[in-house]
Formats: structure tokens, C-alpha cells, sequence
């Protein structure tokens, strides 16, 4: 054996939330790469003499966290040229567009690279990121393409091919989102609501289909990210899907307006949604900052209908999207804060919802970006990449917020956070380690 973690608790198969109610595991990885057996744990066998061996001790053992919604050639950006002063999307778009006049290869894949090791240290292992092609050059493009092929050998790297300033409206916009693809961009973006008219954004979306079936590949769309309630492009992405077949391999992210739909609107929406098959993705971090800055009071929080859209049995995921940059100053890209943040934001507080948010930034957001059995989970014949978390849940995972001890890529062990326990001097009691875990009488 290459690698076996003895005493693991796995989530339910069906991926309910009582992964805390069932027995522990042992989990054997072959010289592959891949998981070979999963076992009821036996605390009498005796462990291999070869390989690596992770002791979990009754820790949560889950597939990777998947990153559905990033900007990887914005990170670490933030203040280049000058900071975002209001804090819009819309400043940020513009501070952006003057910072990208001075991209270089070597700038972009330093910094994505630094962030994606940054998640890789977090357990991220699959990672969807938009890339801005309006860009005659397309520099950041050939250098995440660089990228890719750089971390291919233990991360996934989905690149979207992202009309930052549009399709219909930005000149040459169309032609350049069919040569990113040209170049091996893996995904089709669109962004519909900054385009001219509402006539130019439906344009841009069957121009953004006709692309993705042309050349085979999925689509994820910057999708009415704004405030304004009359913003319905979702509508139309979802009957695209539903139309020409695409279905789950669309998706729409960010939705925001939906925040500000009215009740009949809303019923009407859930049912397409439903019924087309498209994924939504949720991203509380520049969605909570960028939402309702032309609001006065009641200021609006400019999230998607997440509670609402899971009722409906719509696909929703969290992504973290931005990562020090003009719309996002801070982050370093932690899906369990995007999870966390998603729980207050969306009030995803109840005992089923808490690990709901869980999954989506681990298997709903595998959803988003297919992956498929045989590429995610815990289970004999999938590629031996999971993370080991010190904690016995996913909500105990959310609460305290804990950090991998182990992040496994196809049976290596790529990132490892050993234990630092906090020792407390309470007085009148002696010296005790603190883990945040209630010890009552």
C-alpha cells in the first residue's frame, strides 16, 4: 500500500449530515494513486510496514474543497492602480481596466500561483477561475493557461474565458472570447448585465451558447450581479440550457438581483431554474461588499435566493471569487470562511443546513464544475485526494473554522497543519488545552 489513514469518520454515501453518528473507516490507497479499499476500521490489525500512515483518530476524512468561482488573474491586486474609494463593482471594473493595461506573463502566474498555493495549503484541490479576455493581448490568458499546466499533476484548474466589459459591447469582444477558446479556455463566460441594452446582453448569451456547443465546453456566466430588480437575465441563460440541451454544464453566477425579486417573480423563477438544470453559485464575500452601495436605508445585502433555490432542488454552490483585489481587499481564498460567511448571509443556521452549506464548497460545487464519481470522493476506484479535518463534522468543521491536518493529492501528502493547541492557566484549575469543543458537566 502507498498510503492507508486508519480511524477516519466519512460522510454518509447519500451525503446526509449525520456523518458524526457513524462508525469509523480505514481507508488503503494504492501504489496508483487511487483508493483501493475502504474498510470498517480495525484498531487490532496491525498497520502496514511500508508507506505513509495517517493516523485520523476519529477526524472528518472528506473528499477536497472545490473553488467554483475565482479570479485568479485579479489576486493580489488590490490598490494597483489606485483602491476601489466607493467600493462599487463598478469602480472596481474601471480600476481593473487600468490595471490591466500593464500585465505581464510573469506578474499573472506569479500571483496566481501564490493563491492557489495558498488554497492548496487550505485543502482546496479543483478550482474554476474566470479569466478577463477583453484584452487584445491576452496575456492574462496565456499565462493561467501556464498555470494549469503547471499544477495539472495535483490540482485541477478550470480556466473561464470571461468578457470582463462584454461581448456585444466591448469592441472585437466576440472574436476575442472565440480565440481564448482557441487557446484551450476550458469553460465560456458571458457577462450580460454590463453589456449596452438589455438587447445586447440576450444577444451575448446566445452568442455565449452557440460557442459553448460549437466547441463542446461548459458555461458559467457572470449573471445579473446587481442591485437592479429588473436585471432577468437569469431567466434567459436558463431556458438556453434548457433548450439546446446544455443544462448542468451551465451555470450562473452570482445572480444577485434576485435579492430584489418580487414574490410572484420569484415562484415563477424557481420553477425554470428547476426544471433546466443549471447550476447557481453564491459569492457572499464580494456580494455582501459590492451589494447595495446605492442603497440608503434599509440597505439591501445583494445575495441570490440560496434557501429558496435549494427548496426548489436547484444546484447551488459558494465560491470565494475574489481574492485581494479592486472588488475584495482581503481573503486568502478559505472555503470553510466561504462557508461560514454563507451561513449567516443566506441564515443557512438550521441542524440540515448548516452541513448543506458544507457541501457547497465540496460536492455541490464538484457539481458545478463535473466532476464526475470516478474523479471525486471518498470511494475504491477514485483518485486518493481528500483532507483530513480535525474535527468529527462538517458543522464542527464550519464552527471552529479548523485548518486540514493533511491534504492528500492522488495518494501524496501535499500540505500537512500540525496541531498547535492553545494551553489555558484558568485559575483554580491547572493548566488545560483549549479546542473549542463544549466540555459540560
Amino acid at each position: 500500500m502507498r498510503m492507508i489513514v486508519r480511524g477516519a469518520r466519512l460522510l454518509p454515501a447519500d451525503g446526509s449530515a449525520a456523518a458524526d453518528a457513524h462508525g469509523l473507516s480505514d481507508v488503503e490507497v494504492g501504489e496508483d494513486g487511487r483508493i483501493a479499499r475502504v474498510l470498517p476500521h480495525d484498531d487490532q490489525k496491525e498497520p502496514p510496514a511500508t508507506g505513509t500512515l495517517i493516523e485520523a483518530h476519529g477526524c472528518l476524512l472528506t473528499a477536497p474543497f472545490v473553488e467554483p468561482h475565482i479570479h485568479l488573474d485579479t489576486a493580489l491586486t488590490a490598490g494597483q492602480p489606485r483602491p476601489n474609494a466607493s467600493g462599487t463593482l463598478w469602480e472596481g471594473i474601471a480600476c481593473w481596466s487600468e490595471r490591466k493595461k500593464t500585465l505581464t506573463r510573469e506578474d499573472v502566474v506569479a500571483r496566481a500561483t501564490e493563491v492557489l498555493r495558498w488554497q492548496a495549503a487550505q485543502g482546496v484541490l479543483h478550482v474554476r477561475t474566470h479569466c478577463d479576455v477583453t484584452d487584445p493581448s491576452l496575456t492574462a490568458l496565456d499565462a493561467l493557461l501556464e498555470v494549469r499546466d503547471r499544477v495539472r499533476e495535483f490540482m485541477t484548474l478550470q480556466i473561464v474565458a470571461f468578457p470582463q466589459e462584454g461581448i456585444v459591447s466591448f469592441p472585437g469582444g466576440e472574436a476575442l472570447l472565440r480565440e481564448a477558446l482557441v487557446r484551450g479556455a476550458d469553460v465560456v463566460g458571458a457577462i450580460p448585465h454590463f453589456e449596452d441594452t438589455r438587447e445586447d446582453g440576450v444577444a451575448s448569451l446566445h452568442t455565449a451558447f452557440a460557442l459553448a456547443e460549437e466547441y463542446g465546453l461548459r458555461l458559467d456566466a457572470h449573471c445579473d450581479e446587481i442591485d437592479d430588480e429588473q436585471s432577468r437575465f437569469v431567466e434567459v441563460l436558463a431556458a438556453l440550457a434548457l433548450r439546446s440541451g446544455l443544462r448542468e454544464r451551465a451555470t450562473a453566477s452570482h445572480t444577485t438581483a434576485m435579492g430584489s425579486y418580487n414574490g410572484a417573480y420569484s415562484f415563477k423563477l424557481q420553477r425554470l431554474l428547476a426544471r433546466s438544470g443549471i447550476n447557481l453559485v453564491s459569492n457572499p464575500f464580494a456580494n455582501l461588499n459590492l451589494q447595495g452601495r446605492f442603497d440608503a436605508y434599509p440597505k439591501r445585502r445583494g445575495l441570490t435566493q440560496v434557501k429558496e433555490m435549494l427548496a426548489a432542488g436547484v444546484n447551488v454552490a459558494f465560491g470565494h471569487d475574489d481574492v485581494m483585489d479592486p472588488w475584495n481587499a482581503l481573503g486568502t481564498g478559505n472555503p470553510l470562511q466561504t462557508a461560514l460567511l454563507g451561513v449567516y448571509a443566506a441564515q443557512l443556521t438550521g441542524a440540515d443546513e448548516i452541513p448543506t452549506a458544507f457541501s457547497m464548497v465540496t460536492d455541490r460545487a464538484a457539481r458545478v464544475l463535473g466532476l464526475d464519481a470516478g474523479r471525486y470522493g471518498i470511494a475504491e476506484g477514485a483518485p486518493a485526494s481528500f483532507v483530513l479535518l480535525p474535527a468529527p463534522s462538517p458543522r464542527e468543521a464550519v464552527r471552529r473554522q479548523v485548518r486540514p491536518s493533511y491534504v492528500v493529492a492522488h495518494g501524496d501528502v501535499l500540505a500537512r497543519t500540525p496541531a498547535a493547541p492553545t494551553v489555558l492557566n484558568w485559575p483554580g484549575e491547572p493548566p488545560s488545552e483549549v479546542d473549542f469543543t463544549p466540555r459540560l458537566p
